[in-house]
């Protein structure tokens, strides 16, 4: 087909991003005076230096919008041209109302639709997709996609396997259509692959619930089974996103995964056949803030200029559930 007769789509365009952390950092030292560890024990084993705790008065909401603030200022919008708010989140602030409509409040948005996702790490993913679905087929003008969490809330403090390796934070996109050709060269949101397996739940996933026991409860997880799954998982996704986007994963410009463990990293990448001069790392600096952590790496990326505007992006996550996906995009 000759580029003339090419029919034009809509397409999601991320027009803009913005991440927030809270205040207060806890190092691996800080960690060490409570839990059993050190930080040689929590780098060698994570790569992760340092994470993140909001304040208890600082909810997640507060986090999001923070995040959200920026995203908008970065795309040239104001709350007043928002019509979709999804969050993607595991510790939202109430049972409900959503997040989404808190965070709505908080923004002085006008009344438009608003919800979250919950797909524990793999959450930010899931909410580019459903978001895409209002976007590029014009049932949105001006959408939010925020990734938004307080994992430190969840956390067994005794249980040096898993307090180490979470953190709080929130990151945040602004999602616009566009006009595109329908090919590769399109900005915006080009292919998705997304999966879960509830067989796997026992692997990762939180002993409290609303209708279980009434409780919070504390995250619980088999690092090594996660691991595994993690890797092979994960890589299936990347390829599958990849053919649906209609490239080649070696042709992206940037590799930006689920912030989990430097060592998960590192093993997607390579069993991609991704230079890890590709790969945009923050897990060092920020820990795993779950849904939150591929918009915080993404916003990272563009500030300190790796990340431009038309370059070929591979997003990935995987969490509780099993919940993992991809995402192929344009900037």
């Amino acid at each position: 087909m000759e580029p003339d007769e090419l029919s034009q789509i809509l397409r999601s365009v991320i027009t803009g991003v913005g991440g927030h952390l809270p205040a207060n950092v806890v190092t691996n030292d800080d960690l060490a005076k409570i839990v059993d560890t050190s930080d040689e024990w929590i780098v060698e084993r994570t790569g992760i230096r340092k994470r993140y705790k909001a304040a208890d008065d600082e909810p997640v909401s507060d986090l999001a919008v923070a995040a959200a603030e920026k995203a908008l200022t970065a795309a040239g919008r104001t709350a007043a041209d928002i019509d979709l708010i999804i969050v993607a989140t595991t510790t939202a602030d109430l049972t409900f109302p959503a997040t989404a409509a808190i965070v709505q409040r908080k923004l002085g948005a006008p009344v438009g639709v608003a919800f979250d996702v919950q797909a524990v790490c793999s959450g930010f993913v899931y909410a580019l997709s459903v978001a895409d679905g209002f976007v590029a087929r014009g049932r949105s003008k001006c959408a939010l996609v925020i990734g938004a969490e307080t994992m430190t809330r969840l956390m067994d403090w005794t249980d040096r396997g898993t307090c180490v390796l979470f953190g709080d934070g929130a990151g945040a996109v602004v999602l616009e259509p566009m006009e595109g050709q329908g090919t590769t060269a399109d900005r915006g949101l080009l292919g998705f692959a997304l999966r879960a397996d509830g067989t796997k739940q026992d692997l990762l996933y939180v002993d409290g619930g609303v209708s279980t026991n009434g409780r919070i409860g504390h995250l619980r997880m088999q690092g090594n089974q996660v691991f595994r799954h993690a890797v092979v998982n994960i890589s299936e996704a990347v390829r599958a996103a990849a053919e649906d986007a209609g490239v080649e994963v070696v042709s992206v410009d940037w590799f930006i995964p689920h912030q989990a463990n430097q060592r998960i990293l590192e093993g997607v990448a390579r069993r991609l056949g991704i230079d890890e001069s590709k790969v945009i790392s923050t897990v060092a600096e920020h820990a795993n803030t779950s849904a939150a952590s591929i918009p915080l790496a993404l916003a990272q990326g563009i500030s300190d200029g790796r990340v431009k505007p038309g370059q070929l992006l591979l997003l990935e996550a995987m969490g509780g559930g099993l919940t993992w996906g991809a995402c192929v995009l344009r900037l």
